[in-house]
């Protein structure tokens, strides 16, 4: 066997291996090390503790607002919503906190900063801005246009919840209340609200509503519980089709025991009565008018029984309604007078919100002259261009897309044929799941809605749905009607 033989290994340090700092303008190296290293330390020091204060001067403002949600404007720079944190530059700085229904709160900051150490401990500052309340329900009108468009997302879930929003708006507008026209301001505002309730979570929201603004904006009282369940049961009972509403609404069981009760048989059966009425209904016509390459047959007003969920009764005016959907050859007279609408604009009318990218697209499955692809927005612009063509006498009137309820009256009075061909036409209303549920017209548009009313594309003129006002189907067109001038329309 072989034995294993210690060695050892001497390490031996040569000269050339060793490094020797020399003096330096007579210094020795021990000195000026430690002076270099000192001077390195200080500017990490200077840039750790110093400089950031030196840099970015100014203070971090913590904010808040009584009521909470306010926008927060500095230098009219938006910068948030209450509650929040923000670094505010050194220096005079003017703040603005808003909020619908709500004084604007202003107040002018001689922001000041701290040097030292201002990356770890900021100057900090904190500041809580009361908003002066007013007896406007402005605040319940913007929390119903809001709620309107929540109403489109659907039933809320454990894991998906959705904004009381309209109550919200009711508490931030409880000091109208006390106005008597406040007060009924805010009622016709619920009203417009409950054509969007169309969910259990909505209408908790709406009936939560209700108690806070019979308490001006606070927590409901028994007196103030008492008036809000009066005029609740009042609404029920007055208003066509709430029976159908809340059983559509509420849960299955519950919809079931109103399906079964008299008080829904009695609204069902007034419905029906209407209906049959509706049959014997007709219209005489005027004079045609032709305006452009457009013919308008005229129809004289009267009651049209509204068909859809539930039959209503819609007074109608008289107007005058175009015989065909807009052509090309008329669409292109607009683009001529109007060459921003031409769809080599596409792109620019995409980057304003007026039109999607399938602006103008034409329909393979659809032969006609109709104009097809054309959004809300487009077809408004065109109904402005129509009106500078009316005559000296019709100088009251104006042509603009018809509500549904004319839309409707025209399919059923005019015997126009060409409304059900497989084309939706846009309308003038604000889309409402609940159209039948009557509401003030002022509030109607005031709320407005995230979509706008389509009807066709059936021969059921009770058919109807709803597009994003920028959309452009293919399947999409639009016919206009005359009218006399109105701000709002149903």
């Amino acid at each position: 066997m072989f034995r294993k033989k210690n060695i050892s290994v001497i390490e031996e340090t040569l000269p050339e291996d060793q490094v020797q700092f020399k003096p330096l303008f007579g210094v020795r190296p021990g000195v000026y090390l430690g002076g270099i290293y000192g001077f390195i330390l200080i500017i990490i020091l200077f840039f750790v503790l110093f400089y950031p204060g030196l840099a970015k001067p100014g203070t971090l403002l913590s904010l808040s607002s009584e009521p909470s949600g306010a926008a927060l404007r500095v230098d009219d720079v938006y910068m948030g919503t209450t509650p929040c944190e923000i670094f505010i530059p050194k220096g005079i700085r003017r703040l603005e906190m808003t909020l619908p229904g709500f004084a604007l709160y202003q107040q002018e900051l001689n922001v000041k900063t701290r040097v030292f150490g201002t990356l770890f401990f900021p100057r900090r500052q904190s500041l809580v801005g009361t908003l002066g309340e007013t007896i406007s329900p402005g605040a319940l009108l913007w929390a119903a246009s809001e709620y309107g468009m929540w109403s489109f997302t659907g039933e809320p879930t454990v894991t998906y919840q959705i904004p009381q929003i309209l109550s919200e708006g009711a508490y931030r507008s409880g000091p109208a209340a006390a106005d008597p026209q406040g007060y009924q301001r805010m009622k016709d505002i619920l009203q417009g609200s409950a054509r969007f309730t169309a969910t259990r979570g909505g209408l908790r929201d709406l009936i939560r509503a209700e108690a806070l603004i019979d308490n001006g904006g606070l927590a409901a009282s028994p007196v103030s519980l008492l008036r809000s369940l009066e005029d609740i049961l009042v609404y029920l009972s007055e208003t066509p089709g709430t029976a159908y509403w809340l059983a559509q609404v509420l849960p299955p069981e519950t919809g079931t025991l109103i399906i079964d009760s008299a008080w829904y048989e009695n609204q069902n059966s007034s419905a029906s009565k209407l209906l049959t009425l509706s049959r014997s209904v007709s219209s005489d016509f005027g004079n045609p008018l032709t305006l452009g390459l457009l013919r308008f047959r005229e129809i004289s007003g009267g009651t049209l029984i509204q068909g859809g969920a539930f039959p209503h009764e819609v007074k109608i005016e008289n107007f005058r309604v175009a015989e065909t959907k807009v052509s090309y050859p008329s669409w292109d007279a607009f683009v001529s007078a109007n060459p921003a609408w031409g769809p080599e604009f596409t792109e620019t009318l995409t980057a304003q919100g007026l039109v999607t990218e399938d602006y103008l697209m034409r329909s393979e499955h659809l032969d006609s002259p109709a104009v097809s692809g054309v959004s809300w927005y487009a077809a408004q612009a065109y109904c402005k261009w129509l009106t500078t063509l009316l005559p000296e006498d019709l100088a009251d009137y104006e042509a603009r897309l018809p509500t549904e309820a004319e839309w409707e009256y025209a399919v059923k009075t005019a015997d126009i044929r060409d409304m059900s061909e497989g084309f939706w036409e846009w309308c003038a209303d604000p889309y409402g799941h609940n159209n039948y549920l009557p509401a003030d017209k002022e509030i109607i548009e005031a709320i407005g809605s995230p979509e706008r009313s389509v009807r066709g594309a059936s021969e059921f003129s009770e058919t109807r749905g709803s597009l994003f006002p920028v959309s452009c189907s293919p399947f999409g067109s639009f016919r206009p009607v005359i009218a006399k001038k109105a701000l709002f329309y149903e």
